[in-house]
């Protein structure tokens, strides 16, 4: 494979050639969930993303060459919060999350990252990267907290295009007296009574939230690695945060050569947050649409744009699978994918113009022969679409269906009736009432079929 990669790199703002450190030792690393809640569809956007651009990376330089760590946040205010107010521990509650989270995974069919850490398991390295911020004099502690002096490192602000005084303007800055500026944010914090707690050189307490990507990426990738991802909302203060730590920490230039951020996911264009009251989580959907659905609605608009959520968006999914369901054989093995049509996802993840080549493919599969065949269904394969068998694909969609077969078949004989009396206007009604039940019929040659949409 020759073509070359493009990715939009958040640092500079411009979409650059993609220029391993070591084609043969890729890093990605990728901010996972906090384990307080169930994931939502917003969420799910970042996991078909840097799940296809891994499936991309091994495409180009090969399995083996590329490491993708996707770490679980699994102590935070939020969890504590939350298993307060659920009277349970925080153990129980993110262990029942990270469950639900690799269901959500496996219902998106995306594929298991290399490595998945969890924050609780890094508690030592952590308290290791803290003392060496404070020795290399860009850290300083107080009242049992630790802090990162934030005006110590002067290029703070590169990632978000921002300066100092615009960061904190526009930003929540937490208030505390045991801070010498308003800026600088929290490596370690004291634990309260009943909290969960690590003894450290300060006191018993917790890391914050942004020393520990900072230190589980270096426990994988190293110092120095490629590509950085996560929603576009992380960039600050989060990512700006990460750079900052590590970069002072391991006394470096450079700490991530591309960042890559994904857009939200709106509905009807309003950004999905709980403080608007439309936060729709990925386990309400699994009780009416098969995952691979949802999939191609988040490849559907390119990841760095807003991506409107909306029934029509998911319904077009709905058919469009259906169609392709059309050409399903089972392969024995993957064929190569010409690069013609692999060309959109190595311009910058270009996932529309990929599925309009998946279009065209289905479309010569329809009047061509075997091979045509294969070579859509793995191309479908490649960025997990038509991953289940046809039976399995119809056989869900049954299992979900509001009516059964025994009264589709007794509508369809009550609207044959209607049509041979010429009450025209009730076989439209009952061809709607199975419409709207999800069940498309179709008269031909003196005949009605059915199948569910």
């Amino acid at each position: 494979m020759n073509k070359d990669i493009f990715l939009s790199n958040s640092l500079g703002n411009k979409k650059e050639k993609f220029v391993p450190i070591n084609q043969n030792k890729i890093g990605m690393y990728v901010c996972g969930p906090t384990a307080y809640d169930d994931p939502h569809i917003g969420n799910a956007r970042p996991l078909v993303v840097f799940d296809i651009l891994f499936k991309v990376l091994k495409c180009k330089f090969g399995d083996k060459s590329v490491t993708y760590v996707r770490n679980i946040t699994d102590i935070d205010d939020k969890i504590i919060q939350s298993s307060n107010e659920k009277n349970i521990s925080t153990e129980e509650l993110t262990k029942k999350i990270i469950n639900n989270f690799h269901d959500d995974c496996a219902y998106l069919y995306c594929e298991n990252p290399t490595f998945e850490p969890k924050a609780t398991e890094n508690i030592s390295l952590m308290i290791k990267m803290i003392n060496q911020l404070l020795q290399n004099g860009y850290a300083y502690s107080n009242n049992l907290h630790v802090y990162f002096e934030v005006k110590k490192y002067k290029d703070y602000g590169k990632l978000s295009n921002k300066n100092l005084e615009e960061l904190i303007a526009g930003s929540r800055v937490e208030v505390s007296e045991n801070k010498k500026n308003p800026e600088d944010f929290v490596l370690w914090k004291p634990s309260k009574d009943k909290e969960p707690y690590w003894e450290s050189p300060w006191g018993k307490g917790r890391p914050g939230w942004h020393l520990e990507c900072s230190v589980m990426s270096k426990k994988y990738l190293g110092d120095k690695f490629d590509i950085h991802g996560g929603g576009r909302d992380l960039i600050f203060p989060h990512h700006e945060n990460e750079i900052a730590q590590s970069r002072c920490a391991n006394e470096n230039e450079v700490f991530v050569n591309y960042w890559v951020h994904n857009g939200f996911i709106t509905m009807s264009n309003e950004k999905m947050a709980k403080s608007q009251g439309n936060i729709l989580k990925i386990n309400n959907f699994k009780k009416q649409i098969n995952g691979q659905v949802l999939r191609l609605a988040l490849m559907s608009t390119h990841y760095k744009q807003p991506l409107d959520w909306s029934e029509n968006l998911t319904n077009q999914c709905q058919n469009t699978l259906n169609k392709w369901y059309e050409s399903y054989i089972e392969l024995k093995k993957q064929v190569l994918i010409p690069n013609e049509y692999l060309n959109p996802l190595y311009d910058d993840l270009n996932t529309p113009g990929y599925i309009a080549n998946l279009h065209k493919l289905f479309e010569k599969s329809q009047k061509g022969d075997l091979k045509d065949k294969e070579i859509f269904i793995s191309a479908c394969n490649f960025v997990g679409l038509l991953k289940d068998t046809k039976n399995k694909w119809v056989e869900f969609k049954k299992s979900k269906s509001t009516i059964s077969e025994h009264e589709i078949l007794e509508k369809i004989d009550e609207r044959n009736k209607a049509r041979d009396k010429k009450n025209y206007k009730l076989a439209d009604k009952i061809r709607n009432e199975l419409l709207d039940k999800g069940v498309l019929i179709e008269d031909k040659d003196g005949k009605t079929f059915w199948k569910l949409k």
